[in-house]
């Protein structure tokens, strides 16, 4: 992977707005790996493709993420600051293959979930539905004493040893932050999704680099590439002194 320049960020961008949302991020991924196409990276394991996204998004914006959330317990506001290092699980994440085990009988052999997966329950609300999706989609073979069966007849304990395996398997997947109510003191952990925080910061960003192009390119006559091409804080400078 390599950083993205402002203009290579803003053609990813662009792409990513007529992605579905489950993939909008895909494209930043794509832009910032050498001969990857959105494909490839949609195939990538969901930790595997977590963990780059966070170092994109150190080259990006840098270490500290910042957001604001609301107490479970009695509603008040409240903002949290992370860094990205606090957010990379200890385990490097799962590579594309199969993962086997045997239980009860059982004898399951499985992948991690990716976003092309996840895309697939993305409008599902039933939680339960959506599992059992997820799974039919991933188990790749399994097994009742010796007899092939298919992912919709492995029982719940069965299935509940395939998510935990996944889990265990990809944990970069499945990162939570933990968070304490000032107010009230409560504590809860939180899921933390970096694809769509990444993508909110980079939508944000780029309307407001195309304001200041927008701005820049009247006042004086330059091209976009010629404006992108400053550094931010020329950039700045510039429109400082169109604003006056």
């Amino acid at each position: 992977m390599h950083p993205l320049s402002a203009a290579q960020l803003l053609d990813a961008w662009e792409r990513g707005l007529s992605e579905p949302v489950y993939r909008r991020a895909l494209p930043l991924l794509a832009a910032a790996s050498v001969e990857s196409s959105i494909d490839v990276v949609a195939g990538l394991s969901i930790g595997a493709r977590d963990q780059s996204l966070l170092t994109l998004r150190e080259w990006t914006f840098g270490s500290q993420l910042a957001s604001v959330a609301n107490c479970s317990a009695c509603g008040e506001r409240l903002e949290w600051t992370v860094d990205t290092a606090h957010l990379r699980a200890s385990q490097a994440p799962a590579l594309p293959g199969d993962i086997s085990f045997e239980a009860d009988g059982y004898s399951i052999s499985f992948r991690v979930p990716n976003s092309l997966d996840l895309g697939a329950v993305a409008d599902t609300e039933d939680a339960a539905l959506a599992s059992r999706v997820l799974l039919e989609r991933c188990v790749i073979a399994a097994q009742h004493d010796g007899r092939e069966i298919t992912a919709g007849h492995l029982p719940d304990s069965v299935a509940e040893i395939i998510a935990q395996r996944m889990a265990e398997a990809d944990p970069q997947g499945d990162i939570q932050i933990d968070l304490a109510c000032p107010t009230c003191g409560h504590r809860w952990r939180a899921l933390f999704d970096i694809e769509s925080f990444f993508w909110s910061e980079i939508n944000a960003w780029a309307q407001r680099v195309l304001s200041e192009v927008h701005l820049l390119a009247c006042a004086y006559g330059w091209r976009e590439s010629d404006i992108l091409s400053l550094t931010p804080w020329r950039r700045q400078f510039y429109l400082g002194l169109v604003s006056g």
